[in-house]
């Protein structure tokens, strides 16, 4: 090898060393313009010089979509007493037959029939079979996309709710309200990007795990919001502090942000701060308007069942997402059911008690909320999620009773609005619900619908942590559910 300085070689010589080189740089351009390369969603180092992690920010694909409502049943209703007729198990109630399970109760392989508690009848002209828990969401079932073959990775309901909303059976990474933050930015400036409702008797279990922003900055997380009262926790402004004080701290943090900027110090961290700082300065004034309900007719609130029971609480949650939906909030979810047993889907004792009271108190509002997006134009560009962590097996956990333990094999949710067709039904459970047998859905498949209704690419949209460009969808490409796009 010559040992000449490289600047005394020769062009014929720099050309052969250096020509192989030439030839990748070629092949790399045509890749790219092919689309070869996944264009890299922004670092979080990139974002923050960018101004404000939550400025909004172009789709990168087509959706219809500009924000999802995710109402989610925790305890995991049983699909096979809503939306999953199983007639030929009705005859067959307390009947001992070989099926394997697996739930809380651990793997069986028989168990004893306990047949649907409610009558099935068709609605709409999809013919879609509704139980009589649904009397009023049954009469949309023409605007509605129901998957019935979803599978999930966990029957336990911390580590199911926890991929649900995340992705990842194991607590840390981004929820799925995060990620839509992430890569979209907020609308609106005065109120979160991502706002989550509890039922009255509390928190789900793993509580702010399945809100939490995991290893993005915490501007991306949920904020959970109250329909009365004040609206977010710890908002009101200290004894002292005037707003003059808090702006006054706003623009020294903003100097000090600039002075990062101009020494090329990362400063991730600290233009989320400035950004958190300056929602919680702007909601003091903002969300006590979003949940004034003066403002709507008195046919609105009786619509949603508010003021009334049991809809009031949960209604009043639905009526509030939709105004959030209007004050271009990207995504809320809101939770039915909370602590444990029975104060939430999870009826492992008396089925027809504890489903009957979680349908009678969404029943209606949920209908109301596709009822009062449709009427204000909302409901082409929202996306409307309906399902627990699983569903629910169909057979008795215990010698007695009708209680139903939990099953990941197979169970239904539900989309609708946000560009996804109504009317059709994809995939199916055996003839008793057990398990999926035809098209199973995978949660991320799930996941990447939402994304791609979004506007966001499921297999593009990552964030680099720890080394990796990590995906809420994971490593392997993901379709979307494509049968119920429209």
């Amino acid at each position: 090898m010559s040992t000449r300085n490289f600047c005394n070689r020769t062009r014929r010589e720099f050309l052969w060393q250096t020509g192989a080189g030439f030839g990748a740089t070629a092949l790399a351009g045509m890749l790219g313009a092919e689309g070869f390369f996944a264009p890299r969603a922004a670092a979080a180092s990139e974002l923050a010089s960018a101004g404000n992690p939550l400025a909004a920010k172009p789709p990168t694909s087509t959706g219809k979509a500009k924000s999802v409502i995710f109402l989610f049943m925790y305890g995991g209703p049983s699909h096979i007493d809503t939306f999953d007729y199983k007639p030929s198990m009705v005859g067959m109630d307390n009947k001992t037959i070989q099926v394997k399970t697996f739930g809380r109760g651990g793997k069986k392989n028989e168990g004893r029939i306990v047949e649907p508690r409610w009558k099935f009848k068709q609605y709409g002209q999809s013919g879609k079979w509704v139980s009589d828990l649904f009397p009023h969401l049954a009469q949309h079932v023409d605007d509605i996309a129901f998957l019935n073959s979803m599978v999930a990775d966990s029957p336990i309901h911390g580590s199911a709710m926890l991929m649900m909303n995340s992705g990842k059976l194991i607590s840390g990474s981004p929820a799925l309200g995060s990620w839509v933050n992430y890569g979209l930015g907020s609308v609106n400036e005065n109120l979160p990007g991502f706002v989550v409702m509890l039922d009255p008797s509390g928190g789900p279990i793993s509580g702010a795990k399945n809100w939490s922003s995991g290893y993005m900055p915490a501007t991306y997380q949920g904020t959970t919001f109250k329909h009365q009262g004040a609206p977010v926790l710890n908002l009101t402004r200290p004894h002292g502090i005037t707003p003059e004080m808090q702006r006054d701290t706003l623009d020294t943090l903003a100097e000090l942000n600039a002075r990062h900027q101009a020494t090329r110090i990362d400063n991730t961290e600290l233009a989320a701060r400035i950004a958190s700082y300056e929602l919680a300065y702007k909601m003091q004034t903002s969300a006590p308007e979003a949940v004034d309900f003066q403002q709507e007719s008195a046919a609105t609130l009786a619509m949603y069942g508010v003021g009334q029971e049991p809809t009031h609480h949960f209604g009043s949650q639905c009526l509030l997402a939709r105004r959030m939906v209007e004050r271009g909030v990207r995504f809320i979810q809101i939770y039915s059911g909370g602590a444990h047993n029975d104060a939430n889907w999870d009826a492992h004792g008396d089925l027809v008690a504890n489903h009957g009271k979680h349908a009678g108190e969404t029943d209606q509002p949920i209908a109301a909320l596709l009822a009062d997006l449709k009427q204000r134009g909302l409901f082409d560009e929202t996306l409307v999620v309906w399902g627990g962590e699983f569903g629910r097996q169909p057979t008795a956990e215990y010698a007695k009773g009708t209680g139903r333990d939990h099953n990941s094999f197979g169970f239904t949710m539900w989309m609708a609005g946000g560009g996804i067709k109504g009317g059709v039904t994809v995939g199916s459970t055996d003839e008793i619900g057990s398990r999926a047998v035809e098209r199973p859905t995978e949660v991320k498949e799930l996941h990447a619908t939402v994304l791609q209704q979004m506007g966001l690419d499921p297999n593009h949209l990552s964030y680099f942590y720890n080394g990796l460009d990590q995906k809420l969808v994971g490593v392997e490409h993901v379709n979307p559910i494509r049968e119920i796009i429209a």
